[in-house]
């Protein structure tokens, strides 16, 4: 009984084995299929266009009673991209100032005035009160002062036009990262009453004196200024 018995338990596990064979080739065509539709995607992000003055399809957003018309291309998240009213809009635009080698990004958030504090205010208000003792260098027209530590403020410092009555200030904070760079962030008010804030690349500080212009350039384009 044994000798016939074991050659029908050897064929009755060749279907299992095939068909467990085949979920595994389903699996990893599966996993294939959504390797590509992830590679086209990040594709597709990477190609997507640099913003500029020129692009069109704008979108109508209304911000402290202001209407904006927004090229589609300068907002940096895709949920924002719709029409109406909204009380924040997150763009990116390039600043080229005159004699960059390449164009820099430019994140800018856009909030009622409510809702920020401009930097040339917090100068007097708060930042000159906790400035260390050293003096940073490396900026033509700017002075720049570290943070107390201690308070807080380990890694921030503070470049400013000390000549103006209305200076152009700029909060700047190390990466955490070796391989980082060092980010700034300015907010300012606008004409227009709406408060912008500026996150940008600690270089841009060389050419300071033009940043206002360039940012007018390209929010007054979209009727921000």
């Amino acid at each position: 009984m044994s000798s016939q018995s074991a050659p029908a338990h050897r064929h009755s596990g060749a279907p299992s084995l095939a068909y467990n064979l085949a979920g595994i080739a389903v699996l990893v065509l599966l996993l294939a299929v959504g390797a590509a539709y992830l590679v086209d995607e990040l594709g597709r992000t990477s190609r997507a266009p640099a913003p500029s003055l020129d692009d069109a399809d704008p979108i109508l957003q209304t911000i402290s009673g202001r209407e904006l018309s927004i090229p589609s291309t300068w907002f940096r998240y895709g949920e924002q991209i719709r029409n109406g009213f909204t009380n924040q809009i997150d763009l990116r635009i390039l600043y080229s100032p005159e004699g960059a080698e390449a164009a820099m990004p430019v994140d800018i958030t856009l909030l009622p005035r409510s809702r920020a504090r401009a930097s040339a205010a917090l100068l007097d208000r708060v930042y000159v009160h906790q400035f260390g003792e050293d003096t940073l260098g490396g900026v033509s027209g700017l002075v720049g002062k570290p943070m107390l530590a201690s308070n807080g403020y380990a890694g921030e410092s503070v470049w400013y036009d000390a000549l103006s009555p209305n200076p152009f200030v700029a909060k700047c904070v190390e990466p955490v990262a070796p391989e980082g760079a060092v980010q700034c962030v300015r907010t300012a008010y606008l004409p227009s009453g709406i408060a912008a804030v500026y996150t940008f690349d600690a270089t841009a500080l060389q050419s300071w004196r033009q940043f206002d212009t360039e940012m007018e350039r390209w929010l007054g384009h979209i009727g921000a200024w």
